[in-house]
């Protein structure tokens, strides 16, 4: 999604244009009350016909320039082809075609500049859905969305086949998000955690989409928030992200999810690395997996050790304290308990109010992370700025050599200080001996 598409409400909003660097206009309602739980976002020349626009310049924010300016419909800069494309995708989706989810997901992932539009028209027409589902729900969240984390070889693709065919049996719709880490040098990805899913990716309620960080750090992609929002659009009632392999530092999905779960294995060495501030300190279930053969005694010790340690840290919930549990594929131990205890705190979050709380706060860090995607997006694009980036690296690899021939000419004069320091004789021997 891109930052034009942010908090679509029929009144308050503010335009701000930023200048001279790009022309590039987006839109921030300028209230605090953020909605049901999802950004409502649309272009900004889609916004109704009363809106403030004020000029951002290199001296500061200038006063109210204009006031109720008309703004065009969102379909009037689209081809009838692109149209029946939106349309067909639209239609297709709130139905549950998984081809169609399918192919909106891939549109949404896209880089290319023209898709993007087209993919911030198809978002729009989604949201607009979405909030009538909830209202309709009397504002209760259409689905219920779980982060699954954890270091590689924790067992998540494997925990998730298990669990996700008990959840499909129950009745459930359910959509995985399995984020694969991308290479490093060439870009490409693997995918390869549908391939530890076998039940599940045979099964017809359930719908597994594989994608690629692609550079984006914290575990998830840059476009998890909108797949997450076609994913409830298209009917899924559960929404499972399994992100990639992670470390103590790497949880940005616990910013886009109603519970984050953490996954450990009962032998990876200091059970207690994880208790280090991090990601055990956004962790709403701790689960030891594995927990069957010669690793039931490991993982009791480590499942008393968290628990003694989940004590000290800052409590984040009123209604909830995070719980650490056992659990194992193999068997089937575990599994249904922790099911019930996912549950119990989506209940409580919910009468408390608390998730309500906790998706508006998780829509501003959505928001933000636009705006910064955004703004250094144009930047880079700009045509000014576009022609001084070659200059300005070739500065910078200037300035580097520059500085590392300053670093051996004063190692070289200290060596020098230091053999004159011996003797005199040494010094010549030494300056003999110096290549030229």
């Amino acid at each position: 999604m891109n930052i034009p598409m942010l908090l679509l409400h029929p009144h308050q909003r503010c335009l701000l244009r930023l200048a001279p660097f790009c022309r590039h206009h987006f839109a921030v309602h300028s209230s605090t009350h953020l909605g049901s739980g999802i950004p409502c976002a649309l272009p900004l020349k889609y916004l109704g016909p009363h809106c403030t626009e004020r000029m951002l310049l290199s001296n500061g924010l200038r006063r109210t320039l204009c006031v109720q300016a008309p703004l065009k419909d969102n379909t009037e800069a689209l081809s009838d082809k692109e149209q029946r494309f939106v349309d067909k995708l639209y239609t297709g989706l709130i139905h549950g075609q998984r081809a169609c989810l399918a192919e909106a997901i891939t549109l949404v992932e896209s880089t290319h500049t023209r898709k993007k539009e087209l993919a911030q028209v198809l978002l729009q027409r989604v949201l607009v859905y979405h909030r009538e589902q909830e209202r309709l729900n009397r504002g209760k969240p259409l689905a219920f969305r779980v982060g699954l984390s954890g270091p590689p070889g924790a067992g998540k693709s494997t925990f998730i086949d298990y669990f996700g065919k008990m959840l499909t049996e129950k009745g459930h719709k359910l959509s995985v998000l399995a984020v694969d880490p991308s290479s490093c040098t060439s870009g490409g990805s693997l995918l390869g955690d549908k391939t530890r899913m076998t039940e599940l990716s045979r099964d017809m309620n359930a719908y597994i989409r594989p994608s690629p960080t692609s550079g984006t750090l914290g575990g998830v992609t840059r476009t998890t928030n909108e797949a997450i929002l076609l994913c409830e659009g298209g009917g899924y009632d559960i929404i499972l992200i399994e992100t990639v392999g992670v470390g103590q530092s790497e949880f940005a999905v616990a910013d886009m999810v109603d519970m984050f779960v953490l996954l450990l294995p009962p032998a990876g060495g200091d059970e207690l690395q994880g208790i280090k501030r991090g990601i055990i300190e956004m962790a709403d279930l701790v689960v030891i997996t594995k927990s069957d053969g010669d690793l039931i005694v490991p993982a009791r010790r480590i499942q008393a050790e968290y628990v003694s340690a989940l004590k000290l840290l800052r409590k984040r919930s009123e209604v909830w304290r995070p719980k650490v549990i056992r659990i194992s594929t193999r068997s089937g131990e575990g599994i249904s308990e922790m099911w019930i205890l996912m549950r119990k705190f989506q209940d409580l979050m919910l009468a408390s109010g608390e998730l309500t709380t906790k998706r508006q706060k998780q829509q501003k860090v959505w928001m933000w992370n636009l705006i910064q995607e955004n703004v250094l997006e144009h930047f880079k694009t700009h045509p000014a700025v576009r022609e001084q980036i070659p200059l300005m690296e070739r500065k910078r690899v200037f300035l580097l050599r520059s500085q590392k021939q300053r670093k051996l000419r004063g190692r070289e004069k200290t060596i020098h200080c230091q053999v004159a320091a011996l003797s005199p004789c040494s010094l010549n021997c030494w300056r003999k001996q110096k290549p030229e």
